[in-house]
């Protein structure tokens, strides 16, 4: 679906051939796409790193769409913007149910240009990333700096302390604010818990009593292996996952990481 008015993709355009473009995913359900305000509020925010207009009826491209269990991405270019809607991968369906390996590693101090607090079209070191985790015998990667952890590459971390709901600052980080993140801290209270941003060393994330990432498809998945070493399933999981309303069907098997 490409906005009228907005023009084509070319071979010139920006987006196509240095990545200088934004994009939102959103998870859309049989109600509609969840939580589109804010990524739109995002998206925005996004454009205006990379001095990008998006067109007033990027906000119309979900209206009426459903979906199961569906992916909407919006595209912004510098010459055009559009939307894709397609199918929930199984892959991230399965990482709902079992939990998911996760590996971390230090990525050094932040350069004072980066763009890692938007969404760009460059995701191929986000991607690269995650391969090289899935290479190392885990599923994802956990970026940290100078010992503290910072976020996924296509996910935030959220994790259980006591009675407290975490996930880390966005503003004095400079890392990609969550809107999933975000959204369950915000009806933390729902289910009796508190939240709270803070930072926290990747040591005492080892002792934390669950930790997950969140993303706009994913929902929740929980970290079941933290640097190979095997961690219990949260009861918590579960009632997390159906305060934000994902579907997690009966898991097959034991989980990722399991003993």
């Amino acid at each position: 679906m490409v906005i009228p008015g907005s023009g084509e993709l070319t071979h010139t355009d920006r987006g196509l051939l240095y990545g200088e473009g934004v994009f939102e995913t959103v998870h859309l359900r049989p109600t509609g796409p969840w939580l589109l305000d804010a990524h739109l509020g995002r998206l925005r925010s996004s454009a205006a790193m990379l001095d990008i207009d998006v067109p007033e009826q990027v906000a119309g491209l979900g209206a009426g769409l459903t979906h199961e269990d569906g992916a909407l991405r919006l595209v912004v270019t510098p010459s055009t913007a559009f939307a894709t809607v397609s199918p929930v991968p199984e892959a991230i369906r399965r990482e709902r149910r079992v939990g998911i390996r996760v590996l971390t590693h230090d990525v050094g101090p932040r350069a004072p240009w980066s763009l890692s607090a938007a969404k760009t079209l460059s995701y191929a070191e986000n991607l690269a990333a995650k391969r090289w985790a899935v290479t190392q015998g885990a599923d994802d990667l956990l970026w940290l700096r100078e010992g503290q952890a910072l976020e996924a590459p296509t996910a935030s971390l959220v994790w259980l302390d006591g009675d407290t709901l975490c996930t880390v600052p966005a503003d004095s980080t400079g890392i990609l604010p969550g809107t999933t993140a975000a959204h369950l801290l915000h009806r933390a209270g729902d289910v009796g818990l508190r939240a709270d941003e803070r930072m926290i060393t990747v040591g005492q994330l080892r002792g934390v009593a669950a930790m997950w990432l969140a993303s706009s498809l994913r929902g929740l998945a929980e970290v079941r292996s933290l640097d190979g070493v095997p961690r219990a399933a949260s009861p918590w999981t579960p009632r997390l996952q159906d305060l934000l309303g994902f579907i997690r069907p009966p898991a097959a098997g034991a989980p990722t990481g399991a003993a």
